[in-house]
């Protein structure tokens, strides 16, 4: 399956759980919202913090959204690269297998 349509499948998948479970769907986005745009940290660099634990955690939904949010926010391939070595260095070898699948995601998204 490609990253586009593993993209796709995570956003249908989130609006069938928003529907189920409304309310706690907007709290979740409220607190997103609060944290995205708040603090001291610019947008683009919460993202790469957010990348980051996507690749700790082995999250593939969440790596293709902050992936998608990076390019969105002007990341270049090279600062992509870095966050996913300082992941690497965090998680180990399951974070290196991670860590390729999201320069994967991102080589296929930017294209």
């Amino acid at each position: 399956m490609s990253w586009k349509d593993r993209l796709s499948s995570t956003r249908k998948g989130l609006r069938n759980l928003n529907a189920a479970i409304p309310d706690t769907a907007r709290a979740f986005g409220a607190l997103g919202k609060s944290v995205k745009e708040g603090g001291t940290l610019d947008y683009k660099t919460k993202e790469f913090v957010a990348l980051g634990i996507s690749v700790a955690v082995r999250c593939e939904p969440c790596i293709s959204l902050h992936t998608e949010a990076l390019i969105k926010a002007g990341a270049s391939r090279d600062e992509l690269s870095d966050v996913l070595a300082m992941a690497i260095q965090m998680g180990g070898g399951p974070s290196m297998m991670y860590a390729a699948k999201a320069l994967e995601c991102f080589d296929e998204l930017s294209a």
